[in-house]
């Protein structure tokens, strides 16, 4: 006897989240030789904790069911359990798995997040697809002007493996650059258009020192190795026409040392917070007395830390005529925030403001690689996804657990992973995930999935990694399968620059490489074009509940689901020998429309492959 699961809807009649004011029934399944007289559900929001009284409700003869009506009239994040009363004392029901409950004392509580009634999300992301560009390595154009500029090194050896080595002072500089520019890609926008892609997630364009540009030289400039500040607006105007919208990459937890606002090196001409405590920068940063030493990120002294709390800065940031009012103003359609979790509130929350206010549909995409719903940071709960801070967020609990059921097969433990992220997150947040394989923080996809883990090596170590064609064939097929599974999940797939073409490569700067222009695989883009073109046809893909089917013996099945007649069903076959899955009962199959073939209510799935078809549910 269960009494209690979250993921049933006879014991909690909403899955997952609820808006703040939204009614559910909670309902627990009790033996009747318990003898209970009274149950309770216990909330508890960190500040305080509740009772609610459930009632009696109905008996078999060998157990009774009690229930009770619960709604919470604002947003937060609640954790709950039950406690019974019976003769020989007080009884708890707590969560002894991911959803189920048992009456043991080691239990944990279960999680109910509550948002903001209000809180919408642009329709424009949901049901896409997105595409990551590392600016320097896409594509150049040859259109625009790349002087020569100091402590840079432009290269003309495009698809040559990036500078890793430490310079003659044993820093790595990431000073070298391909000179891939804005120009270049508007050039490939008929390219992106015929993957399905309507969002195009850039990694930094502002001025900075590094080919990464992650330590931003000036805010308010396009970098002159990527073009103009009117190319830019030239590429979102033209992305527009295309049905592609634009994000940009806000870098706001800490500048370059190199920049107008430090100018460690005076290479501006502005007074900057490293020459002088009178600089109007000066308050962003946090230096000793002696103004020798300084708050960097993550002690990388090239990246002087900002205080984001700072009014100064903020208004610079967030303000009406701010940096991000600047670029949504200038065609960009949302902004990723980089180390969301290292953001304050109170910066969130004047960011969130100033992007709505400019441009009421604009996303918001925070960076956060553990689930965003539940983190802590900085000792404190955050509330990214309550409405009021983030639309949505870098998908990282996704990709792990799509690599992993690629890797090892473990289907129970897959299915697990995917409910746990759609009853924790708000559902308007669950449809705009950034479902992403890959990006430039992580090793190459294919490089990962033939088995080469690069955690922990050496640079030297992993410039010297390459696959074998039968390693690369090998982790081609798996891909294969992890994307069938990335295109069908709740929330939007995000294909990191050149995957879809073969690229391989270990973490940083090996991950940063050149697309691959005229050697590409055209098999796998092929391979991505079809599934573009799937999704786009499918509306259960665009919001439609996530339904766990089965999951055992290496072979996860799952439903997208609108309606009875809406629905599309995922089979992911792990397995070295293909399989023979034959529809479960109240499951009609319609006809297969990926990667396999049918035979009355049997569906063939070759060897470790992933299918999609369409069923309709009695």
């Amino acid at each position: 006897m269960i009494p209690f699961d979250s993921g049933r809807s006879e014991y909690k009649s909403v899955f997952g989240s609820i808006a703040a004011g939204e009614s559910l029934r909670f309902r627990v399944l009790l033996p009747r030789e318990m003898r209970v007289s009274a149950v309770r559900l216990v909330t508890d929001d960190e500040t305080d904790v509740h009772k609610y009284h459930l009632y009696w409700e109905s008996t078999d003869g060998s157990t009774e069911w009690w229930g009770t009506d619960f709604a919470c009239p604002v947003p937060c994040l609640l954790f709950y359990h039950f406690e019974f009363d019976t003769p020989w004392g007080i009884g708890r029901i707590r969560r002894t798995d991911s959803r189920r409950g048992s009456f043991l004392e080691s239990g944990e509580p279960w999680q109910l997040t509550v948002y903001d009634a209000a809180f919408q999300t642009p329709d424009w992301i949901k049901g896409g697809i997105m595409y990551q560009i590392f600016p320097d390595r896409f594509y150049r154009s040859g259109k625009t002007e790349q002087k020569a500029m100091p402590n840079r090194t432009l290269r003309d050896d495009w698809g040559g493996v990036p500078v890793w080595q430490p310079n003659a002072e044993g820093k790595i500089t990431n000073s070298d650059f391909f000179g891939g520019d804005l120009q270049g890609i508007t050039e490939k926008l008929d390219y992106l258009a015929s993957l399905g892609v309507n969002c195009l997630y850039l990694n930094p364009i502002c001025m900075a020192a590094s080919n990464h540009r992650y330590d931003t030289s000036d805010y308010s400039q396009i970098d002159p190795y990527l073009g103009t500040n009117a190319d830019f607006e030239h590429l979102c105007k033209t992305a527009k026409q295309k049905g592609i919208h634009v994000l940009f990459d806000g870098v706001y937890s800490h500048t370059g040392d190199d920049s107008v606002y430090f100018n460690k090196y005076g290479h501006f001409d502005s007074v900057g917070a490293y020459q002088s405590e009178s600089s109007p920068y000066a308050s962003w940063y946090h230096f000793d007395q002696r103004r020798t030493k300084y708050d960097s990120w993550w002690g990388i002294d090239t990246l002087p830390e900002v205080d984001e709390s700072n009014k100064s800065y903020l208004r610079f940031i967030t303000g009406e005529d701010g940096i991000v009012a600047k670029w949504l103003s200038a065609g960009a359609d949302g902004v990723r925030l980089d180390v969301a979790d290292e953001l304050p509130d109170v910066f969130l929350d004047s960011l969130r403001n100033c992007v709505k206010t400019t441009r009421e549909d604009a996303f918001i995409l925070g960076e956060v690689w553990e689930d965003a719903s539940n983190k802590i940071s900085y000792s404190h709960r955050r509330r990214y996804l309550l409405g009021q801070q983030l639309d949505s967020v870098m998908n990282y609990p996704f990709r792990d657990a799509i690599l992993d059921f690629a890797a090892d097969g473990l289907a129970e433990k897959f299915t697990d992973r995917i409910l746990t992220v759609c009853e924790n997150y708000p559902r308007p947040s669950l449809h705009t995930l950034m479902n992403m394989l890959g990006t430039h923080d992580t090793q190459r996809v294919l490089t990962k999935l033939a088995g080469i883990d690069c955690d922990g090596r050496s640079r030297e170590w992993q410039a010297g990694i390459s696959l074998t064609e039968q390693q690369y064939n090998t982790a081609k097929q798996l891909f294969k399968l992890a994307a069938v599974l990335q295109y069908t999940l709740p929330g939007v797939p995000c294909i990191y620059y050149g995957d879809e073409a073969g690229m391989c490569g270990c973490g940083d700067p090996f991950n940063r490489g050149c697309y691959p222009w005229g050697n590409e695989d055209n098999d796998l883009i092929s391979y991505f074009k079809a599934l573009g073109n799937l999704r786009t046809k499918l509306c259960a893909l665009q919001s439609g509940d996530f339904v766990p089917v089965s999951a055992m013996l290496q072979c996860v099945c799952y439903l997208r689901q609108c309606s009875n007649d809406n629905c599309i069903m995922v089979i992911a076959n792990r397995n070295y020998h293909p399989i023979e899955y034959r529809m479960h009962s109240g499951i009609i199959l319609e006809e297969p429309l990926f990667n396999c073939t049918a035979n009355g209510d049997a569906v063939y799935v070759a060897a470790q492959t992933a299918a999609i078809v369409k069923v309709k549910r009695r």
